[in-house]
């Protein structure tokens, strides 16, 4: 936002959903690692996720997702305890190790939907679960 000179100032209702999924869905992921949760990608207002090409439905829209890896932990084994242990709207396991975690939280939708993505030649495609 800043490099390309764009307003990324959340609304009053978009830090109320940045708020239940800090507390929802990070802080309870930072408590049980005890380590820093790695914020990637959190609220992006409509400009900044064209420019990021995210999907106009993404829910880093309405401030309810964040991309993000644990210091010192794998992806995987977050996804597996967070699928274990905790309630999300979605929760996708995005590009192995080398990629990162993206989870979701919307009170009024929390279908525990797990996926993972992956490179298919220059596309982007979502298995169903968390695979490897």
């Amino acid at each position: 936002a800043s490099r390309r000179g764009l307003d990324n100032t959340p609304s009053p209702q978009v830090v109320a959903a940045m708020t239940l999924l800090c507390n929802r869905v990070l802080e309870p992921v930072r408590a049980h690692y005890k380590r820093p949760v790695i914020l990637t990608s959190g609220y992006r207002a409509p400009a900044v996720n064209k420019a990021a090409g995210g999907a106009a439905s993404s829910q880093h829209v309405a401030g309810e997702a964040a991309d993000f890896t644990v210091h010192g932990v794998s992806n995987i084994e977050v996804c597996r305890w967070m699928e274990a242990n905790l309630n999300y709207d979605q929760l996708i396991y995005e590009f192995g190790e080398s990629g990162w975690i993206h989870a979701s939280y919307r009170a009024d939708r929390l279908r525990n939907m797990e996926l993972s993505a992956v490179r298919r030649g220059r596309k982007t495609v979502y298995l169903p679960g968390i695979v490897t």
